[in-house]
This record gives C-alpha cells, structure tokens and sequence, in this order.
C-alpha cells in the first residue's frame, strides 16, 4: 500500500509559475489535450500503481535517464536512437517528445493514445541500420522492443522506490502487468510481465551490453541541457548521478560509468527531498491532474492514499 501524503499547498502565484514552467518542459512543442475527450478511460485505468507513480516529474525524469543508459549499453538499441534521433543537436525537444509520448500512454485517452502509438510504430518502421560495430538493426525488432519497454519499467519503479517511497512486491508486479498491454501496443509482445521474467532477461543480456563513448556523450549532453533555469542547472548533474545509483551494479561497471558519476549521501538526501515534494505537489496543468478531470476525478485524487481516494 502506498502511503498516504498530504498535498503541500502553496501561495497562487508561486504554485502558477510551478505549473507554468512545467508545462512549458513538457509541452512546448505541440500541445496534447489530456482533458479530452470527457469520460473516456486512458490505457490503464486511475486506480492504478502507473497513474500514481508517473505524476512525479523528479523520478520520472530520473527513471527515464537511467532506461536510456540501459538502453544505450545495447548497441543496436544505441545506434538506432543515436543515429536517427536530435540527442546531440537539440536535446531538450527529444526529451520532451519522449517525456510526453510517456505521459500520453499513461494518462491519456485511449483513442488519442493509440494514435499516438501507432504513429511512433509507423516511423520506427523507417529505422534501419548498422552499428558501429557492424551489426544490423531494426527500431521494430521485437527483441529490442522488449529491452526498451523493459528497461523504461525498470528505470520508473526503481527511481520512485528509491527516492519517493518504497513499493511492495505486489505493487511492483502491478506496474509490470499494467504496462503489458501498452507494451503490445508497440510491437514488444516479449515484455516482462513478472519479476521472473524482468531479472531473466537482465540475466540474458549480460553479453549484449557494452560500454561506448555514447554513453558519457549522452552524460555530458544532459549536464548542460537547458532543462532547468540557469541557476538550478547544476542540479541536473546530481539528477543524473541519481539514475545512475539506480543501475545494477555489474550494469555501472559495464557502461564505464566510474567514481565520477558516484552520488554522495548529500546529493541522494537532495534529491529525495525533491521528489518526494514533487509527489505531493498538485499541478493543475499536469498530465496526471487534467486526466483526472477528464474522468471527473478530483484533482488531488492520485495525492490521496489508496484507501481514501476510493471514497
């Protein structure tokens, strides 16, 4: 069970540029409706383990780090997002679009989510290629789409145990059945649906992962994105120390990722603290708050615990 938290309530015109500026980082590049259209359900339902644990932007910004880092130890995974994708030249805008495409799978209504998803298939279709080590690959390959839905479950789960709150086991198997359907969506109909399943194809990809330059590239890249005001910026490194923590340790080792990138206990108590604010602040302009109105649901609804937000 979740535990229960109280909304922090904040003065209007500091909650206003809170929400503004969140919805700028998510949304500045096209706008999607999540209030419409009214009453109808999203992918997986709001009483979900999903709808509660993606409304936080801290540790869905550090899970998401952390499945890119897993996703770039496999080269045909890595060559297929590097070469075809703007991480180096325009970096913010590629994480925006990923960042909403993940909210729009979560919150939004089904059949705005399943256009959305069938357009992402039709222009992975197109990608085609080979590594730099000579491999082939394809972006439809259902192998690879398992490791990708496999690693962004990883990346969310851990970042939201680690620094918002612990989730059971059955809480952890939710978010792993939850995310199947979507999964199929996308064409991986081999992603994990247990545990079990999740550890063994970790296991198994023990002699697929590889370090690469691309690896301390993409690092560097999101140290100086312009993701947070100017002055907050140094924040981001810490952030990315955070989704690095969260990695299986033989991973970090795999991926070169050293003592540099190593979070202090300071900087883990800082972003704890961050998220953990993040799961308690109410965001009117949010995915998670506008597809809760769109079901008629009040807005602190997912800031409730499990208990009470069923009465």
């Amino acid at each position: 069970m979740l535990d229960d938290s109280t909304p922090i309530t904040l003065p209007s015109p500091l909650l206003h540029r809170i929400d503004s500026f969140a919805r700028s980082l998510l949304q500045p590049v096209q706008a999607f409706d999540f209030s419409t259209p009214r009453f109808e359900a999203a992918l997986v339902p709001p009483e979900s383990v999903s709808w509660r644990i993606f409304k936080n932007p801290v540790s869905v910004f550090v899970g998401g780090v952390a499945a890119v880092l897993l996703e770039f130890g496999e080269p045909r995974v890595r060559d297929g997002i590097w070469q075809h994708s703007s991480f180096r030249t325009d970096p913010l805008t590629r994480l925006q679009r990923t960042g909403l495409a993940a909210m729009v799978t979560v919150y939004g209504a089904r059949s705005k989510a399943q256009a959305m998803i069938a357009g992402v298939v039709r222009r992975h279709d197109r990608v085609a290629g080979h590594t730099r080590e000579g491999e082939p690959y394809h972006a439809n390959d259902p192998e690879l789409l398992d490791w990708v839905q496999a690693t962004a479950g990883f990346g969310f789960t851990e970042a939201y145990h680690a620094y918002v709150r612990p989730l059971s086991g059955e809480e952890r198997a939710s978010l792993l059945v939850e995310s199947v359907p979507i999964a199929r969506l996308y064409g991986a109909v081999g992603a994990p649906s247990s545990q079990a399943e999740l550890d063994a194809l970790f296991e198994a990809m023990r002699s697929r992962l590889v370090p690469s330059p691309v690896v301390l590239e993409f690092l560097e890249i999101m140290k100086r994105a312009p993701i947070l005001p100017a002055p907050a910026r140094p924040a981001q490194t810490v952030l990315l120390k955070a989704a690095i923590a969260i990695l299986p340790p033989w991973i970090r080792r795999r991926l070169g990722l050293g003592p540099d990138w190593i979070v202090n206990p300071i900087e883990r108590t800082f972003v704890r603290a961050t998220a953990k604010a993040g799961d308690r602040l109410v965001l009117p302009s949010s995915p998670a708050v506008q597809s809760c109105r769109r079901l008629r649901l009040p807005d602190d609804y997912l800031y409730r615990s499990q208990d009470r937000s069923t009465r």
